[in-house]
């Protein structure tokens, strides 16, 4: 008789099985046994362009069924460290109020907090990361690692200071944010005035343009960024059009001439061992790809980071 035990592990099971979640990680909104939530949080009412992210935490996790346990490059397998779940979707009500939508997803932020959960993410648009922070950045303003073909620090757009091209400016100022403990990697891509992310530049964020990029290498902006973000609490954000779209074509906003999936992922196990609180990624929007590679590269990335996120909280890397 075939001895299949290792089946009673349900990421041990064949990928194509089973209901999709997160990673194929339990889901449930019970908290009480949870030390990372994965949170789906499917909005783009914030979107200046191409809609569809908000497709995009269905499709990842149909995708994420293709991740396994252990991360090969590092190691680490976030399953061991801690008790990862998903904890469903943070759903939203009133999708067609802006202001509060935003509300809401800050509501359901703070309730991980109040639990002791941490949270990675996958959106929706970029506008999402401004609740998350107003629920999760409490006492003081918190440092970010940001991968983006933008800097997001725009301000009014069309009648409205909230959406997906503002959201840092916001954080900055509603103090969830430290500026000088901002570093914003893979900034690139034609803009109708040169002064488009003046607010990054004036408040003392440390903006690595492509073109800087490519001089520096991956291991330079690495440490750059280290330095920035220095021992304080530290958020990753990384926006799939930070990518070349020829690896991720499925965003609202896509930039030629971005960073491969490859420089990615070294970056992102390049900052092992910060004081990590939460992460996400975002603007995954699949109606503008068919093939469900960017939804792939996008849960790829998620699970980059909740290696990185779990070492430092939980393994080794304790902060």
């Amino acid at each position: 008789m075939t001895d299949n035990s290792e089946f009673d592990d349900p990421q041990q099971r064949p990928r194509y099985t089973g209901l999709a979640t997160f990673m194929r990680t339990p889901c449930g909104d019970d908290l009480k046994d949870v030390d990372i939530g994965l949170v789906g949080v499917p909005f783009d009412g914030g979107v200046t362009n191409r809609t569809g992210a908000r497709h995009g935490p269905r499709e990842i996790r149909n995708q994420s069924s293709l991740m396994r346990k252990y991360n090969q490059s590092s190691g680490i397998c976030p399953y061991e460290l801690c008790r990862v779940r998903d904890v469903g979707d943070a759903f939203v009500e009133r999708p067609f109020n802006l202001e509060s939508s935003l509300d809401e997803i800050a509501t359901f932020y703070s309730r991980l907090a109040e639990q002791g959960v941490i949270p990675v993410s996958a959106g929706g648009d970029h506008s999402i990361t401004l609740p998350i922070f107003r629920g999760i950045a409490r006492g003081a303003p918190i440092g970010m690692v940001h991968f983006d073909a933008h800097c997001d620090t725009g301000d009014d757009y069309l009648g409205s200071k909230f959406h997906h091209g503002a959201p840092f400016r916001r954080a900055v100022e509603e103090g969830l944010l430290d500026p000088e403990r901002t570093v914003q990697i893979g900034i690139r891509g034609g803009v109708n005035d040169m002064d488009v992310w003046r607010f990054s530049h004036d408040t003392g964020m440390r903006v690595i343009y492509m073109d800087e990029f490519y001089k520096l290498g991956v291991d330079a902006v690495i440490e750059e960024a280290r330095r920035v973000v220095g021992d304080g609490p530290t958020y990753i954000s990384f926006d799939v059009d930070g990518l070349d779209p020829v690896f991720a074509p499925g965003t609202g906003t896509p930039e030629v001439g971005g960073f491969t999936t490859l420089e990615a992922q070294l970056m992102i196990r390049g900052l092992r061992g910060l004081n990590l609180i939460g992460g996400d990624v975002v603007e995954v929007a699949p109606p503008f790809d068919q093939t469900g590679n960017t939804a792939l590269v996008g849960a790829s990335m998620m699970f980059e980071i909740l290696c990185v996120i779990a070492d430092a909280r939980f393994g080794r890397g304790v902060a």
